[in-house]
Parts: C-alpha cells; sequence; structure tokens
C-alpha cells in the first residue's frame, strides 16, 4: 500500500512549484489517474452515449451508467435509478427546490434550513418559500458551531414540510447530526434534502443510515472534474416529481402538443450529458478507496490539530467554531486583528499560500457571528505537515508586512 507521500506525487500541480494549497473546501487538486481517465475518454470513446448504435456511442453509454453504478455503490449501495447526474451540488438543490419543493409547499407551510448554509442551500428555499407564500425558518447553532437538539426539535414542526441542511459546514466545518435531524423530521412528516458537498470528499457517506430524502454533492470537491454533480433522491419520489429541464434525451415520446418523460434517472437528464466528468468523476472514487477514508480522516486531523495549535499561538487571531480540532472536517475559519482577509490573502500570495477570504457564500451565518469577511485555511490528506508549518510561519508575519511592526 502506498503512503500518503507517494500519493501526493500523484499530483502533478503540487508538485509543479512551490505552492502551499489551503483551499480544498473550495475545490480540491485531480490526481493523474482522474486526468487520465477523462483524456482516454476522449481519445477512444468520444461519441454521445445512449444516442449511437455505434461502437463509440455504446462504449461512452458503458463508461457512463457504471459511472452512475459506482456513485450509487459510494454513498450507500443505493439504486442506480436514484442516482441523478448534474453540474454541481448547487443544480442538485435546485433541481429539489423547483421539482419538488413547489410542487409539495403551499402557503403557510414552513421550510427548515440552518443560519450556517451554504447559499447553494438557501437562496433555492427563499424562492421557494416567496413563490408559494410558506415560511422560512432558521436553525441556529451555538458558538462552536452545534445545532443543539432542543434548537431543532423547537422549530421542526408539523408545519414542516422541507429540512434542508448542510451536512458539514463550509465555514466552521462541524459535522451536523443529519441522522438525528432526519429521524426527527420525519416523525412530522418533513422531507429531507442533505447538502453533502463538504462531507462526500471527506468521511464515508450512507445515505440510506442518515435516512436522508436527498443528498447533493459536487464531483470537484473530490478530487474529479469540475461540471459534474451528484443528486440522490429516494425513487418514490423522483418519480412523481417533473424535470427541472427538458429537451433531449430525457423523452420518451414527443408530439406537437404533448411529451411524455423517459424513465429514472434519465427524465432528469436533459441534453447531452457530461460523459467524461462522470468517468473522471468514477475515477476520483476509485482512488479515494484505495487511498482510504480511515487514512483521508487521520490525516485531516492530524493536520488540523497542528494548524489549530499554531493559530493559539498568536493572539491577534480569532478561530471560529470548536476549539476541539476533530470537528473541524480540515476546515478552519479565522481573522486576524488589523488585517482584512483580504489583504491576509493577498500577503500569502505573494509568499505562494493559497485560502479563501470573503463570505464563503455564507452571509447570514457571518452576520451571525458577526464578522463581515473571515479567512479560511482547509486541507486534504494530500497536504503536510511541512506545509502547515510553513503557512504558520508566513501567517506570522503579514502584521509586518501591513505596517504592524514586528
Amino acid at each position: 500500500m502506498k503512503t500518503l507521500a507517494e500519493y501526493r506525487k500523484d499530483f502533478d500541480i503540487l508538485s509543479a512549484g512551490d505552492y502551499i494549497y489551503f483551499d480544498n473546501a473550495a475545490t480540491s487538486q485531480r490526481p493523474r489517474q482522474v486526468l487520465e481517465a477523462v483524456t482516454d475518454f476522449y481519445k477512444n470513446a468520444n461519441a454521445n452515449p445512449m444516442r449511437g448504435l455505434y461502437d463509440w456511442s455504446m462504449e461512452a453509454t458503458r463508461l457512463y451508467e457504471e459511472a452512475r453504478s459506482l456513485v450509487a455503490d459510494f454513498i450507500g449501495g443505493v439504486s442506480g435509478e436514484e442516482i441523478i447526474f448534474t453540474r454541481n451540488t448547487t443544480e442538485s438543490l435546485n433541481l429539489v427546490a423547483y421539482s419538488y419543493g413547489l410542487e409539495n409547499v403551499g402557503e403557510g407551510d414552513e421550510i427548515v434550513i440552518t443560519v450556517m448554509e451554504h447559499h447553494s442551500n438557501m437562496l433555492p428555499w427563499q424562492m421557494v418559500a416567496r413563490e408559494k407564500g410558506a415560511k422560512l425558518i432558521y436553525l441556529e447553532p451555538d458558538e462552536e458551531g452545534v445545532i443543539s437538539k432542543s434548537e431543532y426539535e423547537s422549530k421542526i414542526t408539523d408545519r414542516t414540510k422541507i429540512v434542508a441542511i448542510g451536512h458539514v459546514s463550509n465555514v466552521m466545518g462541524i459535522t451536523n447530526p443529519v441522522k438525528e435531524i432526519t429521524a426527527y423530521a420525519h416523525s412530522k412528516r418533513a422531507v429531507v434534502v442533505v447538502d453533502g458537498a463538504q462531507s462526500a470528499p471527506h468521511m464515508a457517506v450512507d445515505v440510506k443510515d442518515i435516512g436522508c430524502d436527498f443528498f447533493a454533492f459536487s464531483g470537484h470537491k473530490m478530487m474529479a472534474p469540475m461540471g459534474i454533480g451528484v443528486l440522490y433522491g429516494r425513487k418514490e419520489l423522483l418519480l412523481n416529481m417533473k424535470p427541472f429541464l427538458t429537451g433531449g434525451e430525457m423523452i420518451e415520446y414527443v408530439t406537437r402538443e404533448d411529451a411524455t418523460y423517459a424513465e429514472l434517472p434519465h427524465k432528469f437528464e436533459a441534453g447531452t450529458v457530461n460523459a467524461a466528468g462522470a468517468v473522471g468523476l468514477a475515477e476520483a472514487i476509485r482512488y479515494i478507496r484505495e487511498v482510504g477514508f480511515e487514512a483521508i480522516e487521520a490525516q485531516e486531523l492530524k493536520l488540523t490539530t497542528l494548524l489549530m495549535e499554531g493559530l493559539a499561538k498568536l493572539p491577534y487571531i480569532k478561530v471560529y467554531g470548536s476549539k476541539d480540532p476533530a470537528k473541524h472536517c480540515g476546515i478552519v475559519t479565522f481573522t486576524m486583528e488589523g488585517v482584512h482577509p483580504h489583504d491576509m490573502a493577498s500577503v500569502l500570495n505573494d509568499d505562494k499560500v493559497c485560502i479563501r477570504a470573503g463570505h464563503h457564500c455564507a452571509q447570514p451565518l457571518m452576520q451571525f457571528i458577526g464578522a463581515g469577511s473571515t479567512s479560511r485555511a482547509s486541507v486534504y490528506f494530500y497536504n503536510t505537515e511541512d506545509e502547515v508549518k510553513e503557512f504558520l510561519d508566513k501567517l506570522s508575519k503579514v502584521r509586518e508586512v501591513m505596517g504592524y511592526g514586528a
């Protein structure tokens, strides 16, 4: 079995220069195996899947559906009919909002989300609430980002029709109790939508164990190409949902006046699909399985612990969320006294350090924690302890660069 140091050699971009890449929560890097799988598709099977009876098209179809089966197994062994390929988590969540939410939420109903949600899991539900005359209810966390049992039990009621919640916060790094929240929401006959963009790359996911009705995630955060995403939906719900997009390949029969839709999951995949992206996602899943989530989580915890211990020694740094590195899922969000996060990111970029600065597409959370903008360092298993140490050293010099003296 390869060591993590040996796996790192698979990422050409990480060895191409001296950059420290700590923006993995935004997008991950891709190993050579994924890049080669995508290139091989275009070199040897470049045809439109499900539309031709010639060899290339049939091979493209086989690879595309093989990827679907692999994804289904990756998130808990669900049926391939329940796996819809999209562009990303955002599109997946919009699909649920438009195809399920608008049809099943009415005036006076309630939709429950958290104040920690990424805008992708907030704006679609604001739209549904606005269009249907429903009310949006926000769950609020404690200082460590934890949504308490009393909080969700007091706000998920008989009026709740949908609960939409991030599995892992892209700012606080906290893993939400989605299994417990799902069970309680179901006791109130509500449907549960889980945004798994920040969890699927970092931990084993079993949607059947969680019990959720929908689960969305993106390929680009888990070493797959950009432009490929996944929506899992329970079959009984998907069967009764109208397509989000209409056009080619998602139909069974079309007349001048009407159309009948194709069977699951194809009725939700209008137009030419991103077959190469699906092939890349399948290869990324194989790669993750080879590395193993046990090794991934152990390395992320080691790096996060080292990072948080180093930040704690800098009196002008404030870290948001739990003080326990194990509750950060590789995400550490912080501010520096007297230095705007954008300035910090710019100074670090001059030292070839890549972090995220801004509101992280979570402005209501920024308002909730009283910070207009923050910095975020997020690690993945291919990052190293030496990188963390070098990052901390360069971070400690930012204030001096900004004119605060040594």
